[in-house]
């Protein structure tokens, strides 16, 4: 947005801010780019639990089912006893994860930059 846009521009519910809402926790981009990049899109939940160090069982189940409700993914329970739960990334969530793997690039490239910032009081870095 350009200085003097309109404040309709700045509302709420603005393009900018929800696709900052959508990625307010740091594990929405990550199932996205470890689903697509590591699984070719669909994995079940033990998978992706172990292919995402840091996250619990309890906020791996939390942002998977947010992502669901969100239309990013798909769930499926196979018939199987105890039964099988794959996650599974949607057209909508293929659209979402191009953003999400440019900005792991620049990351990737700028990684020097990333390691001169301070670290945030909340960062788990050291």
């Amino acid at each position: 947005m350009r200085p003097g846009t309109s404040d309709e521009d700045w509302r709420e519910d603005c393009a900018p801010r929800r696709v900052l809402e959508l990625f307010g926790t740091k594990w929405t981009s990550m199932i996205l780019h470890t689903l697509h990049v590591r699984h070719a899109g669909a994995a079940r939940t033990g998978v992706l639990l172990r292919s995402l160090p840091g996250i619990s069982k309890k906020m791996l189940t939390q942002t998977l089912r947010e992502m669901e409700e969100s239309g990013l993914i798909t769930r499926h329970v196979q018939g199987t006893i105890p039964p099988a739960v794959e996650y599974r990334l949607t057209e909508l969530g293929l659209r979402f994860v191009e953003p999400v793997e440019m900005l792991y690039g620049w990351g990737r490239e700028n990684a020097d930059a990333l390691d001169r910032l301070r670290a945030r009081r909340s960062s788990r870095r050291g």
